[in-house]
């Protein structure tokens, strides 16, 4: 198994220019920083104790944004390096004023690259976040007798069915870590199965809340004259149902505007095509256009923009819900007061929206129709969210404070 593991890898380096290329082409690689992945580019380490976190994207990276709040602050922690696998989330990081985290880009899972990175950063724990499990950087951390963990973990239904095909593998694998700590009760018995035993649940990290982005200007006065709907986090046709959703509901709204904030904005051409053959108006966010009484959809396409815009939306629908995408974290907007919409495909935050739908904080909707209507009928009442919201900050609150009472403790 490993054998295959490492071909299909070499073939990816092999085949790297080329897919290299096609990224920067696209817009999902940095041409100036792809070579971070291949541990040859690195920015100065500094002296003294490093600790390492890595995240797969953006959502994992903000989860834990709270976390690197508070270690910064710790005297006896002279740096921190975190890595991430893609654009997006590089240029969220770029939106925090940290003091002692590096970003790099996370290097291939081959052992010879491990081997540089390893050695440069040389850091005295690993945290790995959620389900980002490699199988050679594992391996290397562990010849090293560097400590890992794995935080947050995630391991959903879907996934565990994957790696009980391979149990020997996923018990190799998972007891590579020396703690795990799941998000939920699910994840703790799908590892039980692969034989782990040093579990604690801490909480889900997705609840805490982070106090250093970048404030952005008021937008209240800019969009004051209009009814707000936002979608955020939006896939491929899903903007496309949003914008015929728009369509249908100005017909009872003269004065409708609808905020689509796209999870990849790489995507902002097509979607601005789709706008056009409907005959739509709008404007996109980095143009810094004023809008106009009949503008119909203001597209954000700059990324860390959602909490300025959940601060004037009183109903969002968030995306990755309608594809089979699992969702996207719907938590950031609930604490601005939003109430939220989602589609039936969830499995990413099952938990998490199964506590906001007994709320009554967020509504499902399964195609155009159901859509329509919930959208409908959230935009014509008002509502005071305002205990309920107190009683997710408090959640997450204590979450934090477990995180990082333990991770304290751990390095």
């Amino acid at each position: 198994m490993r054998l295959l593991y490492n071909l299909i890898i070499i073939i990816i380096i092999i085949l790297s220019p080329i897919i290299i290329f096609y990224r920067i082409l696209k817009k999902k690689e940095n041409p100036k920083r792809f070579l971070e992945k291949f541990s040859l580019l690195k920015v100065a380490r500094g002296s003294g104790k490093l600790i390492w976190f890595h995240c797969s994207s953006v959502g994992e990276f903000l989860s834990i944004v709270p976390l690197l709040e508070k270690l910064e602050k710790q005297k006896d922690l002279k740096r921190i390096l975190l890595t991430t696998s893609t654009l997006s989330s590089s240029k969220i990081f770029k939106k925090f004023k940290f003091k002692k985290t590096t970003h790099q880009f996370y290097p291939i899972d081959n052992p010879f690259i491990i081997k540089g990175f390893l050695d440069y950063w040389k850091p005295s724990a690993a945290f790995f976040v959620e389900s980002e499990i490699w199988p050679e950087m594992l391996k290397s951390l562990k010849s090293k007798k560097i400590k890992i963990y794995l935080l947050n973990a995630r391991l959903s239904r879907k996934s565990f069915k994957k790696w009980k095909k391979f149990k020997k593998v996923g018990i190799e694998i998972f007891n590579y870590f020396d703690y795990i700590f799941p998000q939920n009760r699910e994840t703790l018995n799908y590892l039980k199965f692969f034989k782990v035993k040093k579990l604690r649940i801490l909480g889900n990290l997705k609840f805490c809340e982070n106090q250093k982005l970048k404030k952005n200007k008021p937008l209240s006065k800019i969009f004051n004259k209009h009814k707000i709907l936002c979608a955020a986090s939006t896939h491929y046709n899903e903007e496309e149902l949003i914008s015929n959703v728009h369509l249908n509901l100005k017909k009872r709204f003269n004065n409708l505007l609808t905020i689509i904030i796209p999870r990849h904005v790489e995507r902002t051409n097509e979607i601005i095509e789709d706008l056009k053959n409907k005959n739509l108006k709008y404007v996109c966010h980095s143009d810094k256009k004023k809008l106009k009484t009949n503008t119909d959809i203001y597209l954000v396409d700059t990324y860390g923009e959602s909490k300025s815009f959940y601060k004037i939306s009183p109903v969002v629908f968030l995306g990755g819900s309608l594809v089979s995408k699992g969702g996207q974290n719907p938590l950031e907007a609930i604490r601005f007061g939003c109430i939220v919409v989602h589609g039936k495909h969830t499995f990413n935050f099952n938990e998490v929206y199964s506590m906001l739908d007994k709320e009554n904080l967020s509504f499902n909707a399964n195609n155009f129709k159901q859509l329509n209507k919930v959208i409908f009928n959230l935009l014509i009442k008002k509502y005071d969210n305002k205990k309920k919201v107190i009683k997710f900050k408090k959640i997450g609150s204590n979450i934090l404070l477990k995180n990082v009472q333990t991770i304290k403790s751990l390095i």
